[in-house]
């Protein structure tokens, strides 16, 4: 609790806060007014239910119809579709194919087939060498 003093140190300050005009702040206030519907064109008028969400779905439809990127975004989708399909019937088509020849084999053609194909496991023959030294 201040005593009263007749005498100030200091004089009395005019306490003036300058404001300036900002134009990023003004487009962005303006855009957020047309988003919600309270642009100045409708001031004078009353509000519609409904009113705010139509406005943003026109905003997005126009800005959607206006952005050619996302007419590419279906056929590219389409593309890499494609080219995943393409991968994987180029690693199957191998063995859809041998498996509809096998099919097709005589059982006795299906056992040749067997003993010819390598197998790790079965015993080695050991052929004698026959070369001779001279």
């Amino acid at each position: 609790m201040g005593l009263f003093t007749p005498v100030k140190k200091h004089a009395n300050k005019f306490r003036y806060i300058p404001r300036y005009y900002d134009p990023e702040k003004e487009r962005r206030e303006q855009r957020r007014r047309e988003l919600h519907g309270t642009s100045s064109e409708q001031e004078g008028q009353e509000y519609q239910p409904g009113q705010y969400i139509r406005t943003q779905r026109d905003a997005r439809r126009a800005a959607k119809s206006s952005n050619e990127g996302g007419r590419k975004m279906p056929s590219m989708m389409f593309l890499m579709l494609f080219a995943v399909l393409v991968i994987i019937i180029y690693m199957l088509y191998p063995r859809i194919v041998e498996a509809f020849s096998t099919a097709r084999m005589s059982p006795e053609e299906q056992a040749q087939q067997e003993i010819e194909e390598f197998n790790p496991y079965t015993p080695i023959t050991i052929v004698p060498n026959d070369y001779k030294e001279e």
